[in-house]
């Protein structure tokens, strides 16, 4: 007695010469990748800066910066120096933060790396920056309706990136030197982000 098996396979392709089938292929393939952009989220394009701080919070691009009354000096990998406020809880604008690390390289103000959690912080923290940076632009590829959004404002001296993910409400900001960012970056591999 001989045993069947059933093929249960189904080809991803089908060979045709019939056009709707070459149609409908093209079709289906365009979709995908359309619902791939869709579920991973999509860079932003960046939105000229108004008011370009050349710095964060009055502090100038290339500065010195040491421990002082103010700061504390929180990690020290050779050219890199990361600081933090002694102070209490930091806050940006009116929303209060969980983390505001100052980055040197060589020893000059570089970056600053903000850390929050929570939608009603993430709201208050959009409305601060467009209010002092200028307001989003509204066209596809700005706003992501993907679970990861990423707003950006780009000056001469200045970039700001706010990356939010949706799922766990957190969100991360990087206030950099357009000069610096390089300095920041060298040694770093290629996968680091």
């Amino acid at each position: 007695m001989l045993k069947q098996t059933a093929n249960f396979a189904l080809p991803l392709f089908r060979a045709s010469t019939d056009p709707k089938g070459y149609a409908l292929a093209f079709l289906s393939i365009l979709v995908q990748a359309l619902c791939l952009l869709t579920l991973a989220g999509s860079l932003a394009f960046a939105v000229p800066m108004q008011n370009d701080p050349n710095g964060f919070e009055g502090i100038p691009w290339g500065a010195a910066f040491s421990e002082t009354d103010t700061f504390v000096k929180v990690e020290d990998a050779g050219p890199a120096q990361t600081h933090e406020l002694k102070t209490g809880a930091p806050s940006l604008g009116p929303a209060k933060v969980d983390s505001m690390r100052f980055l040197t390289v060589d020893g000059k103000f570089a970056r600053v790396t903000v850390r929050y959690q929570g939608k009603a912080t993430h709201e208050q923290i959009l409305a601060y920056l467009q209010s002092r940076y200028g307001s989003l632009d509204r066209t596809p590829g700005q706003f992501t309706g993907g679970p990861v959004k990423f707003y950006s404002w780009t000056g001469f001296e200045s970039d700001i990136n706010l990356r939010y993910e949706t799922a766990t409400d957190r969100g991360i900001i990087f206030f950099e030197s357009q000069e610096l960012r390089l300095k920041i970056t060298e040694g770093n591999s290629a996968t680091v982000f």
